[in-house]
């Protein structure tokens, strides 16, 4: 068999390529901003500023004992390696006074801190706690309807789908609840979130310190049309706001009793509308839904509840006293 002459041409091998650690940042990055929202940590109002710093402070102080407990450990499983035969090696020990104090102190320091802390900022930031201002709050009924959200504007009579406009630097005072499914209603920048459920009303105070345009969404998974519910809140000067008023009252739109029950059909992706006239008990009826018994309506303010009381020579409870009062 005859054999075949070697090629004399020599062969290049190229090296494996190697991807400096700049590199793999590089490549890293969009990964890790990938879906990142910085609202909470970017606030616009008051409420929103107080929620970006408790986060803060709470998240430091936590640090305090994860982070030295980090870095102990990688020390302790390096210096005590089973290579570095010159560890002190001490097999009857058993206590120590200082690492014990050290250990069970600083977290309870910690602890107390944060207990002190959450105890005041509860009550600062409690949903249910008006914002004081000089200024008039707005007043926003909001009803979280399946997939869209529904503002109502008591105080001039219209309404919007989906785009929420307010006065920048006005307290709004929300009350919230929900036709069916249980949603929360979540605007970042302004902070706090609030559930909205059926047959139930609750209230959330925000205030919005510059104008801009804020995401707003449900907090709470609703169903297929979940990832759609969203809505724009417009912070806008008063002037601005009162422009959009008077557009609104143009638009000739009416929401009644008719056209709401359009509304609670399911749908996902609705188009912004605004409504010129909105039935006055349309927000109290909501709520109301699950509470008719005998044609009635069996809440603490109803007329049935407030008969029955003062035939029993009973003083009102302090929820029925609220509510009158309000």
């Amino acid at each position: 068999m005859r054999e075949q002459p070697a090629d004399p041409r020599p062969v290049r091998r190229h090296p494996p390529s190697k991807l400096s650690p700049r590199h793999w940042l590089y490549a890293a990055t969009p990964l890790v901003l990938t879906g990142c929202s910085w609202d909470l940590l970017n606030p616009s109002g008051s409420i929103g500023v107080q929620t970006r710093n408790l986060i803060v402070l709470a998240t430091a102080l936590m640090l305090l004992v994860v982070i030295p407990v980090i870095i102990l450990t990688l020390v302790f499983a390096w210096r005590y390696r089973e290579t570095n035969t010159k560890a002190e090696y001490a097999p009857r020990w058993s206590h120590s006074t200082k690492i014990e104090v050290v250990v069970w102190g600083i977290p309870c320091v910690i602890v107390a801190m944060l207990g002190i802390i959450i105890w005041d900022t509860t009550h600062k930031l409690d949903p249910f706690r008006p914002i004081e201002s000089n200024v008039a709050p707005l007043e926003v009924d909001v009803v979280a309807l399946d997939w869209k959200w529904l503002f109502i504007y008591p105080q001039y009579g219209v309404a919007s789908l989906n785009e929420l406009p307010i006065p920048v630097g006005t307290p709004i005072n929300f009350r919230i609840t929900a036709e069916s499914t249980m949603n929360a209603l979540f605007i970042p920048r302004l902070g706090s979130m609030v559930y909205a459920m059926a047959g139930m009303q609750t209230k959330l105070h925000l205030i919005a310190d510059e104008t801009g345009v804020f995401d707003g969404r449900s907090a709470a998974y609703s169903g297929s049309g979940f990832s759609d519910m969203h809505f724009r809140t417009i912070a806008t000067s008063r002037g601005e706001f009162d422009a959009w008023i008077a557009r609104a009252k143009a638009s000739g739109n009416t929401l009644d009793e008719s056209e709401y029950r359009k509304l609670e059909q399911p749908s996902s992706k609705d188009p912004v509308t605004v409504y010129a006239r909105v039935e006055p008990r349309l927000f109290q009826g909501v709520v109301d839904q699950y509470m008719a018994s005998n044609g009635e309506i069996c809440r603490a303010d109803s007329p049935v509840t407030l008969g029955a009381i003062a035939g029993a020579n009973m003083p009102p409870l302090p929820a029925q006293q609220t509510i009158l009062e309000r």
